[in-house]
């Protein structure tokens, strides 16, 4: 969670890392993804930090340029959800639930939904068309495999789950 300007840089550095971009603004066209990130990390600074009556009118022109960016990328994510180092591959629809928690360095693709409140680690990888559901835990280091359904905990750091429901399949060494 931010709570400082300090934070909020941290924040929006690793998220450019995180993204393997080398510049240090978006372009005008084709970082449509970085620039909700962007946004989405300064609408967290203004609700956590900066929320008094006087930054109102700068909060809610965030929310609304979030919103219809969002709209447009097909992405459905909350505020204070993601940790720093979130890294949404590319656009596509990604629905996350307001009461997840998500840690550091998650790689998340296209038409992934996590819903009802799941506790993600840190450096995790969520692969394309996966949903996670329930009041589960992930723990870190864990990579899922495309279009799997987690209804579980895992709670085994270093693991690759994947399938239909989700389980085991390799171990890191």
């Amino acid at each position: 969670m931010i709570k400082s300007k300090e934070d909020l840089k941290h924040y929006l550095e690793m998220d450019r890392q995180a993204l393997s971009i080398k510049y240090k603004k978006p372009k005008l066209l084709g970082d449509e993804v970085w620039r909700f990130q962007i946004i989405t990390r300064k609408v967290e600074y203004y609700l956590n930090v900066k929320n008094s009556i006087v930054y109102r009118p700068i909060l809610h022109w965030l929310r609304l340029k979030r919103h219809i960016l969002g709209t447009l990328l097909g992405f459905s994510i909350p505020t204070n959800v993601f940790g720093p180092g979130m890294s949404i591959s590319h656009r596509g629809t990604v629905i996350v639930n307001s009461k997840t928690k998500i840690g550091k360095n998650c790689r998340i693709h296209n038409c992934v939904v996590i819903g009802r409140a799941p506790v993600i680690g840190d450096n995790c990888y969520i692969g394309p068309g996966v949903k996670i559901f329930g009041k589960i835990e992930i723990a870190d280091n864990i990579k899922i495999g495309a279009n799997s359904v987690v209804n579980k905990s895992f709670l085994e750091p270093g693991v690759t789950i994947a399938g239909v429901p989700a389980k085991v399949v390799s171990r890191s060494e």
